[in-house]
């Protein structure tokens, strides 16, 4: 991923932001996430050589398992010092450490590769359907399992007490936004889905302390929603990043991250994978949120589900 350079003073001060640093980002995922999740959330921070070797574990993890320290490199075209410096980037003290997880690894039984993930040409209606499913399933199943379960807390108690909720995002995650916009809506929280740059940024400058932003991003990338939360920070809202990498410049400019574990196929089946793992995070933070005062949550989920009663069919 080539680095964004940023031209808005809001945004350089997001992606220098460095509250959330690489070590506390491996660490929050480490005890829990599997080896290979945490690696596709890291990839986007490895140098191209050690990409060429995270190419080649995540092809073939098992493969991989059964290779030395040479072969390894050979295969990545690099040296053995960059496969050692790999293992150590993904928490691990050596490279016979990393053979051993990759063999528990494949042993899991949903560990996949990406040849069972990624559409071919060649594939029939029943394999795509196979592919998308077993993507789709395994994105939900990963992202909770990883999914950081203090930062959920801590998400669910600030929007719970929050005057307001803003949230920001472009293309598919601004239907995740909506999503929980609605889910917000609907328990008496005051939420607003901006995907408008421009409106998007005029909200997140009249936010404060009693507020909350929450941005929506897959690569973390996105610039309008960094600025937006980068906005809404520098006001003094609390802020709330959903993304499927701890490292990105939206995790930088956020309080709170709450990660997704949706890998990416070449025909881009990940799309839809990506979209499922983000609404399971936001399930996830909509129950945990309704939780903190359940009688009143149910209470105006029974009001505005009497409220559009009469405009199903057969409810006349």
């Amino acid at each position: 991923m080539r680095p964004m350079k940023p031209s808005n003073p809001v945004v350089a001060v997001a992606v220098a932001e460095t509250a959330v640093t690489e070590a506390r980002a491996a660490e929050a995922g480490s005890a829990t996430a599997p080896l290979l999740v945490r690696l596709r959330a890291l990839r986007p921070s490895l140098s191209p050589a050690e990409d060429r070797v995270a190419e080649q574990v995540l092809a073939d993890p098992r493969g991989t398992a059964a290779k030395t320290i040479s072969e390894l490199a050979a295969a990545a075209t690099t040296s053995e010092t960059t496969v050692l410096r790999f293992s150590k980037r993904l928490g691990l003290a050596g490279y016979p450490r990393l053979r051993l997880a990759l063999a528990e690894e494949s042993a899991r039984p949903r560990a996949l590769s990406a040849a069972q993930t990624d559409i071919s040409a060649s594939d029939t209606i029943d394999d795509v359907i196979r592919k998308v499913a077993l993507a789709d399933s395994s994105a939900v199943e990963e992202t909770a399992e990883q999914l950081d379960r203090d930062a959920l807390e801590r998400a669910a108690k600030v929007i719970a007490s929050a005057v307001r909720v803003d949230l920001y995002g472009s293309g598919a995650s601004a239907v995740v936004g909506a999503d929980l916009q609605q889910k917000l809506h609907r328990i008496g929280s005051l939420a607003f889905a901006w995907v408008d740059p421009h409106i998007a940024l005029t909200s997140a400058a009249l936010l404060g302390p009693r507020d909350v932003a929450i941005g929506i991003s897959h690569s973390g990338t996105t610039r309008e929603t960094i600025e937006s939360v980068a906005r809404a920070r520098a006001q003094g809202a609390h802020t709330v990043a959903i993304t499927n990498f701890p490292l990105s410049p939206l995790a930088r400019a956020a309080d709170l991250v709450l990660t997704t574990a949706a890998r990416e196929t070449a025909f881009r089946s990940g799309a839809t994978a990506s979209r499922i793992a983000a609404l399971t995070v936001v399930d996830c933070l909509f129950i945990a949120v309704a939780q903190r005062n359940l009688r009143s949550a149910r209470k105006a989920l029974e009001s505005t589900r009497d409220a559009v009663a009469t405009h199903h069919v057969g409810n006349d």
